[in-house]
């Protein structure tokens, strides 16, 4: 999921011991704060002899995150399993993926080896192909040697095979799954779908918008005509566009421009010149006004998965909770299926193919990414019973979230599963690279200053070239 992250946190790196048995708020207490470690710093010797735990001693589990979410359930894990949490100390280690910390930090942890390397870890999609698929790939563990019975549990969970695509290596084996399911659905206000379209049912709401952009743009007009912007800027439809082409960024060490992602130049001038949004920034204040309901005109919808829902509309909306006479837009909402499909963000979960703890990881992964039971993760991640927060959210597999209650008040009560099964199931996870992170900025750079009219359509193009070439060394 995406989170805000201070500047002071961005310069830390957050590291602790948690016994397994010790927090009783797994996932909820923040990590103690200590200085990173520094890039001359030596790292460990692959050949040092690893110290064995005497007896009544227990083992350290290294865990590697970027947010305090993944060794939360990892604690979790503990405390619902004492006999493990008797053998087992966990040592969690979390960098913010601010100003780039993460990944030379975990790159460093895996190339040291010895007794502090990772025994798991997360990658989000960012980045998540450069360790299933790319450069650090080769120290992921193929989930069938951590005991589990990988294919047969993917198929009796219906994990989302956007998901299996981007954890599965060159040789065909998946090293990494995830535990949200982040298919995307259009996010719209009610008052607003029943002012334009005189109606806020679902199932009308989605033939008003697609399949298809041109169906998009012709409810862009509809709603032009009432007084209100079809989305905030063109921030909201660049992901549906990135992730519902056909090729990814990168063909071997070429640059490719997918005619998807080409036509966005197009779109977002659409966008623009008609005056079909707010003109705003993804994740900065405008944004976060038009969520509201407090920009410059009324806004339709939003592009997301449901952890856009929980952790940042939900959080911008207005009141926590539906009242006779609520704040903001809070429970004015609905979710439909968009005119493509596509996904958005996730954290994957993999193991360290030299970790002498492979089976205790493989339990906690399995438990994690896999267990469709009343007593996995993913059962209570659905139905809002893992932690003190309640919070339901989307999860990997579709067995779960169809035996699931998906009802929230921020949707005015409507079941979101019944969106985000299928919005899961269109997905495509064969068009990420492991540059995707630098590439989007620089491109989402050159298509504003296309639409503000600082450059022409075809020195857009030609600068964004030489803009990757010279920073990722790419042929163009």
């Amino acid at each position: 999921m995406k989170k805000v992250v201070s500047a002071l946190a961005a310069l830390t790196m957050l590291l602790t011991f948690t016994a397994c048995t010790d927090d009783s708020d797994a996932g909820n207490k923040p990590a103690e704060t200590t200085a990173p470690a520094s890039d001359s710093e030596k790292p460990a010797d692959k050949d040092e002899e690893e110290e064995k735990p005497a007896d009544g001693e227990k083992t350290t589990l290294n865990i590697y995150a970027f947010t305090d979410e993944v060794p939360g359930m990892v604690k979790k894990y503990c405390e619902m399993n004492p006999d493990f949490a008797a053998k087992y100390e966990i040592k969690e280690t979390i960098v913010p993926t601010t100003d780039g910390l993460y990944q030379p930090a975990l790159d460093q942890a895996l190339l040291g080896g010895g007794k502090d390397a990772p025994d798991m870890y997360a990658a989000e999609a960012a980045f998540v192909l450069k360790y299933t698929q790319g450069d650090m790939a080769k120290y992921a563990a193929a989930y069938d040697d951590l005991g589990i019975d990988t294919a047969a549990k993917i198929a009796e969970a219906e994990i989302a095979q956007y998901s299996v695509d981007i954890g599965t290596n060159g040789d065909g084996k998946v090293v990494g799954l995830g535990y949200q399911a982040t298919g995307g659905a259009f996010i719209y206000r009610r008052s607003i779908a029943k002012d334009a379209f005189g109606t806020d049912d679902p199932a009308t709401i989605k033939s008003e918008i697609g399949p298809g952009w041109d169906k998009f743009f012709e409810a862009a007009e509809k709603l032009k005509a009432k007084g209100y912007g079809i989305v905030s800027g063109d921030g909201d439809m660049w992901h549906a566009v990135e992730n519902s082409s056909e090729s990814g960024w990168v063909d071997g060490n070429k640059l490719v421009i997918d005619a998807k992602r080409e036509a966005f130049l197009d779109q977002s001038m659409k966008l623009m010149e008609n005056n079909y949004h707010n003109d705003t920034k993804d994740w900065e204040e405008g944004w976060f006004s038009d969520m509201k309901g407090e920009g410059k005109k009324g806004i339709f919808g939003f592009f997301g998965p449901a952890w856009l829902i929980n952790y940042t509309m939900g959080d911008n909306c207005g009141d926590d909770k539906a009242t006779e006479e609520r704040e903001g837009t809070w429970g004015d909402w609905a979710v439909c299926e968009p005119p493509v499909g596509f996904f958005w963000g996730g954290t994957w979960v993999l193991g360290n193919k030299d970790s002498e703890n492979k089976e205790a990881v493989g339990d906690i992964i399995e438990w994690i990414t896999l267990d469709t039971s009343e007593t996995g993760l993913q059962y209570m991640w659905a139905n809002g019973t893992y932690n003190d927060a309640g919070t339901k959210d989307s999860v990997a597999s579709n067995v779960v979230m169809k035996k699931s209650n998906g009802e929230i008040d921020f949707l005015g009560g409507q079941n979101m599963f019944d969106v985000f099964v299928p919005a899961n199931e269109f997905a495509n996870g064969k068009n990420l690279t492991q540059y995707d992170e630098s590439i989007n900025k620089l491109w989402r750079d050159q298509v504003r200053q296309y639409t503000s009219g600082q450059k022409s359509r075809e020195d857009a193009l030609k600068d964004f070239k030489q803009a990757v070439a010279d920073e990722l060394g790419l042929d163009t």
